[in-house]
């Protein structure tokens, strides 16, 4: 009798642990949005989702507006295992793969739909491997935008406007890059020291998209914001190799599904939501321009050029051949 009752109890813990009763697992998700912006509402949707089709047994924590560490702390710590998913841009997954270093080429894209085309399709067929022997598994595109040029000095219409600017970036070579085509002097500043850096003066401008000017109140310091879109970035939304192959191919379904639907949702949320952005920080104050992005673009031979050399002439050659099938 003991020996039969001792059989049921190995059998008992022997379902549990193989998954006769899945064992729930708690996945923490890390990223740089604040809680207001689209960024993290679809981050709220993404865990909200996979907790319900799961039946709870994939509980997603978030730790939003850099939380965990900067950017490059925050991917460094998911490609080693420790958090489990961050949402990093192109221009951090570039230490991992020069490959997405081409994306943030400038003045690349004809419009939002052309970028989708380009990064969600050829891109990612061909660059999506080197992730995953970084330790990343690729799970969908989500959003961030085209980025715009604001300062406090004057208004920006022409690339002379540019010239003399002190102007923030982040350690992306694209940006450096196309604000010093441009004439201006680049300083990098970790974003979350931005608005310090603004307000006194350390910087007389900065690049980011309008989402990130509106909710962050860049408008409190400055007063010129210049409709450049001369790079664009978005979300990589990532999980540790480590973690993906503890998962069952079902709930590595799930979370596929689930981010591509959280990614679409913020990038139609932000789009639809930039008009009005636009309107709201004239109201605030902010003086909008719309130069002649040809002419910028017309300078970057020499931004080009340092990509080249940062990327790879074959790896750049190969992106710019998929940017014009893709048109």
């Amino acid at each position: 009798m003991k020996k039969v009752l001792l059989s049921l109890f190995v059998m008992m813990a022997f379902l549990v642990v193989s998954g006769g009763a899945q064992a729930k697992m708690v996945l923490k998700l890390g990223h740089y949005a604040n809680a207001e912006h689209a960024g993290n509402k679809a981050a709220i949707m993404f865990a909200e989702n996979v907790a319900k089709r799961t039946g709870g047994e994939i509980t997603v924590e978030l730790y939003p507006n850099n939380e965990l560490g900067n950017p490059p702390e925050v991917l460094e710590q998911n490609v080693l295992g420790v958090i489990d998913m961050s949402l990093p841009t192109q221009g951090q997954l570039a230490k991992y793969s020069k490959k997405f270093g081409c994306v943030m080429l400038p003045f690349a894209y004809e419009g939002y739909d052309h970028a989708y085309k380009v990064l969600d399709g050829p891109f990612i067929e061909w660059a999506g491997k080197d992730l995953e022997n970084a330790g990343l598994i690729f799970l969908a595109n989500w959003e961030w935008g085209f980025r715009n040029l604001t300062n406090s000095v004057h208004p920006v219409n022409t690339p002379d406007d540019v010239k003399g600017l002190k102007i923030r970036t982040p350690p992306e070579l694209s940006n450096q890059s196309a604000m010093e085509a441009l004439g201006g002097t680049v300083q990098t500043i970790q974003f979350s020291e931005l608005p310090m850096a603004l307000k006194q003066g350390v910087v007389d401008g900065q690049e980011n998209p309008v989402s990130v000017i509106y909710s962050y109140k860049i408008y409190e310091t400055q007063k010129y914001l210049a409709m450049t879109g001369h790079t664009y970035n978005s979300m990589v939304h990532v999980i540790s190799k480590k973690t993906w192959d503890k998962l069952t191919s079902e709930q590595q379904n799930i979370l596929k599904e689930e981010s591509k639907k959280a990614g679409d949702y913020m990038r139609q949320s932000l789009r639809d939501a930039e008009v009005d952005q636009i309107k709201k920080l004239e109201a605030l104050g902010m003086e909008v321009t719309y130069p002649d992005v040809a002419l910028f673009k017309a300078k970057m031979g020499p931004a080009y050029e340092r990509m080249k050399t940062s990327v790879g002439a074959e790896n750049l050659a190969y992106f710019l051949k998929i940017l014009e099938q893709a048109k």
